[in-house]
């Protein structure tokens, strides 16, 4: 039986790194996971095999491996009332929503992009801090995490710990 290609960019460890994190942080206040904008699942795949979650990726695109659950939508925010905790490592587009949940529920963010405010740019550190501003503004108690990966865009926002 031929395996499955494995296509990542980036830092492979950042899967295992934030999968142990939510363990770590949350072990057994959650259980049902959204993986916003979560490509292949890689990390799915990890918060379910190794972790015992019932993880699943949101993703337009469409291209999960094998085995992992998802659904090929683009995230909104109102989505989050299904799961117990949404995660977006390096969501791009979907950073906003994925922020936005923690209105209603536990968060993990790790953002890339600047897709969170097209009126400034803002570079990795100040991105997390407009973030943050917005979590604070929202009465939203997070705790910022530097992520033991690759970086530059290591830094994530945590709520509901």
């Amino acid at each position: 039986m031929a395996r499955q290609q494995i296509r990542c960019h980036g830092d492979e460890k950042r899967f295992d790194v934030v999968a142990q994190f939510i363990y770590e942080a949350y072990g057994s206040k959650v259980r049902y996971i959204a993986d916003v904008a979560g490509g292949q699942g890689l990390l799915s795949r990890i918060l379910n095999k190794k972790y015992n979650y019932q993880s699943e990726v949101i993703d337009p695109r469409g291209f999960r491996l094998k085995g992992v659950d998802g659904r090929e939508s683009l995230y909104t925010s109102d989505m989050a009332e299904y799961y117990d905790l949404i995660v977006g490592l390096h969501p791009d587009e979907a950073i906003r929503p994925v922020v936005e949940s923690a209105l209603t529920r536990p968060i993990v963010a790790v953002p890339c992009c600047n897709h969170w405010d097209a009126t400034q740019k803002l570079g990795s550190v100040a991105l997390v801090e407009d973030i943050a501003k917005y979590l604070s503004s929202n009465n939203i108690e997070y705790k910022i995490v530097n992520m033991d990966f690759k970086g530059p865009k290591n830094i994530a926002l945590a709520t509901g710990l």
